[in-house]
């Protein structure tokens, strides 16, 4: 069953599908098309259903969207005010006061649960969200926080919309970084020179000071590189828990390595017909499948290759029975995609895994770049950022764009407590509506929640039934963010919602109302709307804040 069928705009649709089949036979038949117009004088809803109908038909489009408009207006009575045919076949609809005081109750009735379940359950999947999984060898840097914002919001937004879901970060804690960064500390402790290709910044002192506290041998590499990472990733759990992003596991490549389970999996793949030895290397052939070239595995050297682990631990994954694997990648491992969809491929299991690319964010201060590099030393820090701008600018920043396109964070409009800044607006209609509240007092409040909405009779405004619609637009909303893997659609709806909350209390007097029950319905659409900005704010990982 469409999860939409129980909410006023589902059953706008499924009436618009009835019309349809009662038009023609039923086999095959369309969507129901329902949009939003663009301008108000162009009707509350528009459907585009009679254009694909009309070849079927047999029948110009403008004469099917009359007939449909016909067939609504004697089923819809007290309804639709009015069906009208624009421009080449477009069904424009009018609705009348009593479908908003109807559709406002209904979200009234859903309670926390109004948006919730967007996808139908036969849709519904487990998934395993893997992301951030920043090398651990220094801490979050603010570019780790746009994996971890866009990463936790879709995990959410997937949630919310009915899927089950688990976040894993991956810990790089083996190999050749690992090595550096383990020399890296040696360095510092004895004073010598930090090896090439090492890692400068303070932290590593600050470690290094730390394992001498510790008697750590400075010419044991690998004890200080394993500590080094224990207190890395103490301080990136810390910093995520901060920034309000949790996980259900820290998976470490290094167990991976010591419980064989590496060698076990490549026996697996090398009992197959796409593994090959050549040059003393051991190969996949991926090029059989998307890839450009076949990849090693193992090279001569006897060492995994970053790809080889990579197939363990996807296999790994494979085995704890998800139905769908989505990773977060960075912007510099464009190429590593072709290679592991080929992978799932050779493992006859193609569709399983998604993969998204995070394209790269820059900090920006009074039009200049701040540069980000671990190694170097030279980098602005998660915590460095919240400190600056606090965990909801960072966070709703962050997700304004969609994963695919750059990103430049001005830290000079997230400062602004202005309506120029998206987050504050978003926020400030928030706390403007808990204003409203508090001074309406419980006894109003208690009797719009008591209220028959349904009985109204004055006229609403056209900014009360602009915010009715508004809100009527979050189902479709949170599945078109989880099924296109787009929570920055949130962002934006987010300030549209607070854009025409602003403009009910502009032109609409709440506490006071004239008409008989037109105080306890105004109170109901504040309340509504309150409620709405919060669960969209909760799904980006922001607060909503009571006062400002």
């Amino acid at each position: 069953m469409d999860p939409q069928s129980n909410e006023p705009l589902g059953r706008l649709r499924a009436e618009l599908a009835a019309a349809a089949a009662r038009l023609r036979e039923p086999d095959g038949e369309p969507d129901a098309v329902v949009e939003r117009p663009p301008r108000p004088e162009f009707g509350d809803y528009s459907t585009n259903l009679a254009l694909l109908l009309a070849p079927a038909m047999k029948s110009p489009p403008r004469e099917v969207a009359e007939r449909i408009g016909e067939d609504l207006q004697e089923r819809l009575a007290g309804v639709l005010d009015r069906a009208e045919v624009a421009g080449p076949g477009f069904l424009n609809l009018f609705l009348s006061d009593a479908w908003f005081r109807a559709a406002l109750a209904d979200i009234r009735a859903q309670g926390d649960g109004f948006g919730a379940g967007a996808i139908p359950e036969d849709a519904r999947e487990r998934i395993l969200v893997e992301f951030v999984s920043a090398n651990p060898t220094g801490p979050l840097t603010a570019a780790g926080g746009r994996h971890a914002a866009y990463g936790d919001s879709l995990a959410r937004v997937l949630e919310f919309a009915g899927h089950e879901i688990e976040r894993e970060y991956y810990v790089n804690d083996y190999g050749t970084q690992v090595q550096r960064f383990g020399e890296s500390i040696a360095a510092r402790m004895t004073g010598g020179e930090v090896p090439e290709g090492g890692y400068e910044g303070d932290y590593v002192r600050e470690i290094a000071e730390q394992a001498g506290a510790e008697a750590i041998d400075s010419g044991d590499i690998d004890a200080l590189a394993r500590r080094g990472i224990e207190l890395i990733m103490e301080r990136v759990r810390a910093t995520l828990e901060r920034f309000r992003v949790r996980f259900d596991r820290f998976f470490s490549e290094r167990g991976l390595h010591e419980s064989g389970a590496m060698q076990r999996d490549l026996d697996k793949l090398a009992a197959g017909e796409h593994v090959y030895d050549s040059d003393g290397a051991t190969w996949l052939r991926t090029s059989a499948f998307e890839d450009d070239k076949d990849r090693v595995l193992r090279r001569s050297s006897g060492e995994m290759t970053y790809f080889g682990t990579d197939i363990a631990y996807h296999q790994d994954k494979r085995r704890r029975g998800y139905d769908r694997l989505i990773n977060l990648l960075g912007a510099d491992h464009h190429g590593y995609v072709g290679r592991m969809m080929s992978l799932f491929e050779v493992l006859d299991d193609a569709g399983k895994l998604e993969i998204i690319v995070m394209q790269l964010v820059q900090v920006v201060e009074r039009g200049a770049r701040a540069q980000m590099s671990k190694r170097r030393g030279e980098f602005v820090t998660l915590d460095e950022l919240v400190d600056d701008i606090g965990v909801d600018a960072a966070r709703f920043f962050m997700l304004q764009r969609s994963p695919d396109t750059p990103l430049d964070l001005d830290l000079d409009l997230a400062r602004e407590r202005s309506q120029e800044n998206p987050v504050y607006y978003v926020q400030y209609a928030h706390a403007r509506i808990a204003s409203i509240l508090r001074n309406a007092g419980e006894e109003r409040l208690a009797a719009a929640e008591a209220a028959n909405l349904e009985a109204g009779e004055g006229a609403l405004e056209p900014a009360e039934r602009a915010l009715v619609k508004r809100m009527l637009a979050l189902p479709d909303e949170v599945r078109e963010a989880a099924e296109r893997r787009a929570p920055h659609r949130l962002t934006g709806y987010a300030h549209s919602l607070a854009s025409d909350f602003h403009a009910f209390y502009r032109d609409c007097r709440v506490v006071g109302a004239e008409g008989p029950g037109m105080e306890e319905w105004r109170l109901s659409v504040c309340l509504a709307t309150q409620r709405t900005i919060a669960r969209v704010l909760g799904l980006l990982g922001v607060e909503a804040p009571e006062r400002m």
